[in-house]
């Protein structure tokens, strides 16, 4: 064998592989990289573009509006406060009643807020019209589940329900239970 001649192997064989963009390894090992950037723009987009959570750093403000809650509970409940509301097309008739007698207000503000569509939330006021009577109107006819929430004008009571409309049946509003 001469010093410029290849070595050569058995039946017509090669040492030399071929370029190397024609083998699997450097694209297996280039691929790791390319796919955890494609992934990290991803994220990126993900987190830009998407609503920041819902996090509260005034927890302390948060715990004193849950007491504040709790007293309008435990006020409603020990003034033996309960209603019943009826929905009727575009009509609500509330009957409000303390220990079984009816209970006059000026006017009574009714929040209705839908379990997951917060552009359909409503607040009405509604005007007395006779003894633990009060109505108000919609501007259409409501569907679906809704959670009420009644309350005094001076805000220091509340009555809680549940609603899946059209209902038939008056609706109860009472005191949250206290657990």
């Amino acid at each position: 064998m001469s010093p410029t001649q290849p070595p050569t192997t058995p039946e017509g064989a090669t040492d030399n592989p071929g370029p190397w963009y024609k083998q699997f390894w450097p694209w297996f090992v280039l691929a790791i990289p390319a796919i955890t950037i494609v992934w990290c723009i991803f994220m990126i987009t993900v987190a830009v573009s998407s609503q920041g959570a819902m996090v509260n750093d005034d927890y302390y403000k948060e715990g004193l509006a849950i007491n504040m809650e709790l007293a309008r509970d435990r006020l409603a409940a020990d003034r033996g406060l309960a209603g019943a509301v009826q929905f009727e097309d575009n009509q609500i008739r509330m009957e409000l009643d303390e220990a079984g007698k009816p209970v006059n207000f000026d006017f009574l503000i009714l929040d209705m807020a839908h379990p997951t569509l917060e552009q359909q939330d409503r607040r009405l006021q509604l005007q007395r019209v006779g003894d633990g009577i009060y109505e108000a109107s919609l501007p259409r006819p409501l569907e679906g589940r809704w959670y009420l929430e009644l309350r005094g004008p001076t805000n220091d009571w509340r009555l809680k329900g549940e609603a899946a409309l059209p209902a038939s049946m008056p609706l109860k509003l009472a005191p949250a239970p206290q657990g």
